[in-house]
């Protein structure tokens, strides 16, 4: 089986393998808490995925690892489908299941929380792709609180399938991609948690340039999200959200100054673009990610592992996987917190 396909070929492919059920009321359960005190590791549900706690909480040996539903170890990066997919998708053709491109629902992978600090990522260079705490100089990574805000305004995470290539220059910034899949901010209600795959309806695009390296930022939100159905453009947002764009470039301005980091820059003069020009991006990374998978491109030390993907060099079977797991350290109790970490800071 394999997920490797064009943005928007569907299921008809005979190695085509989707991850998502039906798009019914039950799919606003988003999560199923399964863990019991006496196991040495946590799973929840993330509607048909579940994620496997290993190591121990605000430690550097803490990793998220991701299962389908049938028990199987993938990778968040390479295995989770792009593009999300109901039941219904699969018995239509490829030209009836949307209208346009721009009414595609993607897969999210959530990170980090809204108004949490740690700074939560898919580590890409790892097998199988856990999420794990960033760390800088020997330290975990809080992202600081910029005065009024609390941690990220957003639930923060990465579309799968997706790569911004370090050796592809963007045509209108002239700077070369940051080595991670694609970032996402889903501005839904709902505040999520480390490891939930959700679908986003995306509305625009926002292009950061951090320390002189694209790092383009898609605005989405959660398709289950009762203001989803209202929310078709950026304008939208701007005009039933007033202050919610301003806010999110000045969040992603500033939040590096307090670790000593100069103010990050935009490209378009920090102006959001549409979502067709935001679909548009994401086909593109996708399309080096496709590249990645296949060894057509330097991998840049990004670990390629993965359990569905055709023509791809670095597919593992599903004990090879289970090895990498099992590698890791057993769950076990949360180390605390520095109190640093709820320190306000005024840029």
């Amino acid at each position: 089986m394999c997920m490797m396909r064009p943005l928007l070929l569907r299921s008809s492919l005979r190695c085509l393998v989707t991850a998502f059920g039906s798009f019914s009321a039950s799919r606003n359960k988003v999560v199923t808490q399964l863990a019991a005190a006496r196991h040495l590791y946590n799973l929840r549900k993330t509607m048909h995925y579940e994620i496997e706690e290993r190591g121990h909480p605000n430690s550097p040996d803490y990793r998220i690892y991701f299962k389908t539903s049938e028990g199987k170890y993938i990778s968040p990066f390479h295995d989770i489908p792009l593009i999300a997919e109901t039941e219904q998708d699969k018995d239509l053709p490829a030209k009836r299941l949307k209208k346009n491109e721009s009414e595609v629902l993607f897969n999210m992978v959530v990170e980090v929380p809204r108004w949490s600090n740690a700074k939560m990522e898919i580590a890409t260079k790892e097998p199988l792709n856990p999420i794990k705490q960033d760390i800088k100089k020997g330290k975990l990574r809080y992202v600081a609180n910029i005065f009024p805000h609390k941690g990220y305004i957003w639930n923060y995470g990465a579309i799968p399938q997706t790569w911004e290539d370090p050796n592809h220059a963007d045509e209108e910034t002239k700077c070369c991609g940051d080595n991670d899949p694609i970032d996402v901010c889903d501005i839904g209600t709902q505040v999520c948690f480390p490891g939930q795959v959700i679908e986003v309806k995306v509305l625009g695009i926002l292009a950061m340039i951090d320390e002189g390296e694209m790092d383009w930022k898609v605005i989405a939100i959660n398709a289950v999200d009762p203001d989803a159905k209202n929310l078709n453009s950026i304008e939208d947002v701007r005009k039933s959200r007033p202050g919610h764009l301003e806010a999110t470039v000045d969040w992603f301005r500033k939040y590096k100054v307090p670790d000593g980091k100069p103010e990050n820059q935009f490209g378009f003069n920090g102006q959001f673009k549409d979502k067709d020009f935001a679909v548009e991006i994401i086909k593109s990374t996708h399309e080096h990610w496709r590249a990645l998978v296949q060894q057509q491109k330097n991998s840049g030390g990004i670990e390629c592992k993965n359990v569905s993907c055709c023509e791809s060099p670095f597919k593992c079977s599903t004990d090879e996987a289970l090895d990498v797991v099992q590698s890791s350290p057993a769950f076990g109790s949360a180390h605390p917190m520095s109190p640093e970490v709820g320190k306000w800071h005024f840029v």
